[in-house]
């Protein structure tokens, strides 16, 4: 739980009382490996910090998966469009390690803005940071290569490649996996 606090001081500093309150909200949970936090279909009750472990987003195909995102630890992870919306999301959200989130319910969320001086800028921090993944992503399909978006993506996180397996890896920078060992034997 410290680290959502020291994320939180870093962006922004947070008093003693409105940390109190906001962290009374907060639900640990513990996550095996490829655990669905999300499934199609259902609705996002949870805005969660991931202490410890990693997550991806996808769709789900009958031959393979889309991966779209991923969130590692110090990040927020959420459907939060669902979230926003309280509609059943398109997507579905799963661990890819031993995950450790910890998590407020929308309903909680509500009422730490309504009750701390720092609430909304909490909601909106939160927000923004789940909003530059998904344009960081959306800006290098436009503008990268596959070869450019493996190497940004390692670039960003070394640790990556440790956690995550290849396919998911090749489906997110959008190339087969062929092609992706053709990319890594060329830059190795």
């Amino acid at each position: 739980m410290n680290q959502i606090r020291e994320y939180f001081n870093q962006l922004i500093g947070i008093n003693d009382s409105d940390w109190a309150l906001f962290s009374s909200k907060l639900k640990k949970g513990e996550f095996a490996k490829k655990t669905p936090l999300l499934k199609v279909g259902q609705t996002e009750k949870y805005l969660s910090f991931i202490e410890k472990g990693s997550a991806r987003f996808y769709f789900p195909g009958e031959d393979k998966d889309l991966t779209f995102g991923f969130c590692f630890e110090g990040q927020f992870v959420s459907a939060y469009d669902s979230f926003l919306t309280q509609k059943p999301c398109g997507y579905q959200i799963e661990t890819m390690t031993k995950t450790t989130l910890w998590r407020i319910s929308q309903k909680d969320l509500e009422f730490i803005y309504a009750n701390t001086s720092i609430g909304n800028t909490i909601g909106r921090k939160a927000a923004e940071n789940l909003f530059l993944l998904k344009s960081e992503r959306e800006l290098s399909f436009l503008n990268e290569t596959a070869e450019q978006r493996y190497r940004s993506l390692f670039n960003k996180r070394p640790k990556l490649i440790l956690d995550i397996p290849l396919k998911y890896i090749a489906s997110y920078i959008g190339v087969t996996p062929q092609a992706l060992s053709r990319i890594r034997r060329r830059i190795s």
